[in-house]
C-alpha cells in the first residue's frame, strides 16, 4: 500500500516537473529566436550603414576630381607647408638647376612643430636620400595665381637654357613657371636632430615652403634604361670651364666671415639686425653658418660656379651689362632673376645692346655677395667678397653647423 501511495504522488510531481521544463524550453527557445532576430537586424543595420559611407565617400571622390562646370575649375585641395627650408643659397640666382648638382650645397630642413611631431622622422635617417616637395614661393605670378587662379594663365611652352632658347612644352621641362607651382627634388639625409632635418646637394632657395617629404627607394625610383631627349644629355652646354680665385678673395672671404657670421649671431640673440666689427668676436665664438670654416665654404663656392648660372641672355651678350629696348627702357643686368624669367626679358623686350667692359656678376650665399667675371671661353675668376645688403632680415635661429657636427 506505501507504495502503490508513493507512486500516485510522484506521477504528479514528475508531470509538474516536466511541464515546467517544456515551458522553459519553450521560452528559452522564443528567446534565442528573438535574439537572432535582433542580431540578424543590427547586422543588417551595420552593413547598410558600412554601404551608405562607401557610398557617401565614392559620391565625395567624384565630386572632388569631377569638374564644377564647363570651365573645367576644379575644387581645391588643403595644403599647408609643413617646414621650411634654411639654404645657403639666399636667391633664385646660382642656385643650382638640377638637384646633387653641387654635392656642398646644404639646407636645413626645419619643421613647424605644430603640424609635425618629431616622432614623425623616426626612421628617416636610416635612408640616404630623400624626396622634398615644395612650393616656387618667389615665382612672380603667385599673387595673381592666388587671386584668381580662373583668369591666371601659364605659358604652354617655355624657353630652355639646354636649346639656347628654343621653346619645349612645359611638362617637357622642370620649369618653376608651370599651372601649380609645384615642385620636387632629392636630397642628400646629412644627418636628423629633433624637428630639424640636414641636407645636402640641395637645389632649394632660401625660405622655401615644403609640403612634404618621402624616403627615396633605390629599387623603384631608379629606373634603370629610362630614355630621355638628346638635348638633355649635353651637359657640357652649362658647365664652366675653370674656376679660379684671385689673390685677394682669401683674405676678404677671412674678414666678411666673421664679421657675417657674428652679426647674424648677435642678431639672433638680440632680435634685431645689427653690423659690428670682427674685434668684439674671437673665431671660439659660434658661428650661425652651415659651414664650419671659410675653406669649406669656399668650395662650395666653387662647386656651385662650376657650372655656368647665368641665364642664355647674359652668355649670349659677355661683355654688355645692360640693355635698352625699343621702348627706351633700360633693362639692368638679369642677375637676380631666375634663369627662365631671364629668357623672357631677353626674348620679349628685343633688346639692343650697348657697349660696355666686362660684366661682373653676383652670387649671393649666406648672405655674402661673391663678385666673380667669366670670359668667352667659359674661364671663371672670383675676385672679391662682400656682405650683401639687400637680403631681408629672416635669419634669426638659423641652423648652426655645430648642431650637426656630432651627428
Amino acid at each position: 500500500m506505501a507504495f502503490i501511495y508513493k507512486s500516485k504522488w510522484l506521477t504528479p510531481t514528475l508531470a509538474a516537473i516536466s511541464a515546467t521544463a517544456a515551458i522553459s524550453i519553450y521560452l528559452l527557445r522564443s528567446k534565442l529566436r528573438d535574439m537572432e532576430i535582433s542580431l540578424k537586424s543590427s547586422l543588417e543595420k551595420c552593413a547598410a550603414e558600412r554601404q551608405g559611407r562607401i557610398r557617401t565617400q565614392q559620391a565625395l571622390r567624384k565630386a572632388l576630381v569631377q569638374p564644377k562646370s564647363d570651365t573645367m575649375e576644379t575644387t581645391s585641395y588643403p595644403l599647408t607647408p609643413i617646414a621650411i627650408i634654411q639654404s645657403c643659397f639666399s636667391t633664385r640666382n646660382g642656385t643650382p638647376r638640377q638637384p646633387l648638382l653641387v654635392p656642398h650645397a646644404r639646407a636645413c630642413l626645419i619643421f613647424d612643430l605644430a603640424r609635425v611631431p618629431p616622432a614623425s622622422l623616426e626612421g628617416l635617417g636610416e635612408y640616404s636620400h630623400c624626396w622634398i616637395i615644395y612650393v616656387f614661393h618667389l615665382n612672380t605670378d603667385l599673387e595673381k595665381l592666388w587671386k584668381d587662379p580662373s583668369k591666371s594663365k601659364f605659358k604652354a611652352k617655355v624657353r630652355v637654357p639646354r636649346l639656347k632658347g628654343g621653346k619645349m612644352g612645359v611638362f617637357a621641362t622642370r620649369s618653376p613657371h608651370r599651372p601649380n607651382p609645384i615642385g620636387l627634388t632629392v636630397a642628400k639625409v646629412e644627418a636628423i636632430h629633433g624637428n630639424m632635418v640636414l641636407l645636402s646637394g640641395v637645389d632649394l632657395v632660401d625660405g622655401t615652403p615644403v609640403l612634404d617629404v618621402k624616403p627615396y627607394l633605390p629599387y623603384c625610383d631608379c629606373i634603370q634604361g629610362a630614355a630621355l631627349p638628346k638635348w638633355v644629355e649635353d651637359d657640357n652646354l652649362l658647365t664652366a670651364a675653370s674656376v679660379n680665385f684671385s689673390d685677394d678673395f682669401p683674405s676678404a672671404l677671412a674678414e666678411c666671415w666673421v664679421i657675417a657670421r657674428c652679426s647674424l649671431l648677435l642678431a639672433s640673440l638680440c632680435g634685431e639686425s645689427c653690423c659690428i666689427s670682427p674685434v668684439y668676436f674671437g673665431p671660439s665664438q659660434e658661428k650661425t653658418s652651415l659651414y664650419a670654416s671659410q675653406n669649406e665654404f669656399q668650395s662650395l663656392i666653387k662647386q656651385v660656379l662650376s657650372w655656368d648660372i647665368r641665364s642664355l641672355s647674359q652668355r649670349d651678350r659677355p661683355h654688355n651689362s645692360l640693355y635698352i629696348t625699343r621702348s627706351s627702357t633700360v633693362v639692368h643686368k638679369t642677375s637676380d632673376l631666375d634663369y627662365w624669367q631671364a629668357e623672357e626679358v631677353a626674348c620679349e623686350s628685343d633688346p639692343v645692346a650697348l657697349p660696355s667692359e666686362d660684366i661682373i656678376y653676383h652670387l649671393i650665399l649666406e648672405r655674402l655677395d661673391v663678385s666673380y667675371r667669366i670670359d668667352c671661353h667659359g674661364n671663371v675668376l672670383v675676385e672679391k667678397v662682400t656682405l650683401s645688403s639687400n637680403i631681408p632680415e629672416n635669419n634669426r635661429n638659423r641652423s648652426n653647423y655645430k648642431i650637426w657636427r656630432d651627428n
